[in-house]
């Protein structure tokens, strides 16, 4: 889509939320081709009208360059032809001129230090800073880091996703329990209130999420989701990756996440948001580089270790052009920490647990009393690595704005 109409969209947000109908509009935006019949029931499972008509807004800009002079169409023929114009006329007004003077970056603009995301930077890519005056450690001052002070913490779901219908062509996720009890039994221990919902199809598990969402966290100081299920690839704006119901329908990551946003749950702003996923990225399976002066690994994985893969299917049709550019700004206190890297499998034993939960529970067992998160998520990502001779490498997408250490007794 071009960004004329990106912008247009975006200017008349507001007054599209308020006043679109959007039942009429699914059956022809289906039959134009802008929506496949399984986007529409996502769409429509969005929550309230506005929501609606709020994530229909935003997923309308990466259906490619046919679908707003469809959606136009569709507006007039459903007799919201006054919101049509208004849009006409947004898409002719010149855009605002770009800024003559360098910006200072954004904060998340760079990976933060400490942090593993999925993009690392290249080695030497950048020269050495200028030498600066000696400070005081960012963290050593409290305003750097996330005040946790209520008993319980915040509140903690856990969806644990084991047995699927058999119509969903997924397979039992033997081994999930094992995960589910381990953080149960952890999270408690930090201090959590912690809510555990077992085999929901995907409007359940949605129901649940927007259950807690809508709670009044005005009494506690963080809020955590963990996922445990079949995972596959999504296309998406903001996080990759999506989660299956015991039903086979997706929910994507970024819908998830967005319940928890400023907008969405007032009682959390401000305070961290935190989400661990155990699922699969995708189903390529990585066998890793040789490097010199690395331990050897262990062996191949037992005939007991499964993977968390689905294939991933991407849209059909010509006109289906992905964009996937971002059209909200990035949620602040939200981190989406990831079983894998987005595109590849996650190893799962049926009797001990997934790689990814176990070596999460040991490292929060060993140094929630002392480290942060981030450093944490790290020590994760460095021994899950280093394990069998297909490899996994858990990532990140930190929004954090400030170091974020448990509770501990």
């Amino acid at each position: 889509m071009e960004e004329s109409r990106r912008r247009a969209l975006r200017r008349c947000r507001v007054r599209l939320v308020a006043a679109l109908r959007v039942a009429p509009l699914w059956a022809p935006l289906e039959a134009r081709g802008v929506f496949t019949r399984a986007m529409i029931e996502e769409l429509q499972g969005a929550g309230s009208r506005g929501d609606q008509a709020r994530q229909l807004l935003i997923d309308l800009e990466t259906r490619g360059r046919h679908a707003f002079p469809a959606f136009l169409a569709v507006l007039r023929d459903t007799g919201q032809g006054e919101l049509a114009e208004m849009l006409s006329r947004a898409c002719d007004a010149p855009s605002p001129p770009s800024p003559l003077s360098p910006s200072s970056p954004s904060p998340h603009a760079q990976p933060l230090r400490g942090s593993h995301s999925p993009v690392q930077e290249a080695s030497g890519s950048l020269p050495p800073p200028p030498p600066a005056a000696p400070t005081a450690l960012p963290w050593a001052c409290p305003c750097q880091v996330y005040d946790l002070k209520s008993d319980p913490c915040g509140y903690c779901l856990i969806l644990n996703n084991v047995h699927f219908s058999q119509d969903s062509g997924l397979s039992t996720r033997a081994g999930s329990n094992v995960d589910c009890e381990k953080l149960e039994k952890r999270f408690r221990s930090l201090h959590f209130d912690v809510m555990t919902r077992q085999d929901l199809v995907a409007q359940e598990m949605v129901g649940e999420l927007q259950k807690l969402a809508r709670s009044d966290h005005s009494a506690r100081d963080c809020c955590l989701v963990v996922i445990l299920s079949h995972g596959c690839q999504t296309s998406h704006i903001q996080f990759p990756g999506g989660i299956y119901g015991t039903d086979g329908k997706a929910i994507p990551v970024e819908k998830i996440v967005n319940y928890f946003n400023g907008s969405n749950c007032p009682s959390l702003r401000g305070k961290p948001k935190l989400f661990f996923i155990q699922a699969c990225g995708g189903e390529q399976k990585d066998q890793g580089f040789e490097v010199e002066s690395d331990s050897r690994g262990d062996e191949a994985p037992r005939f007991s270790v499964e993977s968390d893969a689905t294939p991933f299917q991407a849209p059909s049709g010509a006109s289906d052009e992905l964009d996937a550019v971002a059209s909200l700004p990035t949620p602040s206190d939200i981190l989406v920490s990831y079983s894998t890297f987005p595109g590849f499998v996650s190893w799962r034993d049926k009797s001990s647990g997934s790689w990814y939960v176990e070596t999460l529970d040991n490292v929060l067992d060993r140094y929630a009393h002392s480290e942060d998160l981030l450093n944490m998520l790290l020590r994760v990502a460095h021994a899950v690595s280093a394990k069998g001779r297909y490899k996994q490498i858990p990532g990140c997408f930190n929004f954090l704005r400030k170091k974020f250490f448990f509770m501990c007794k």
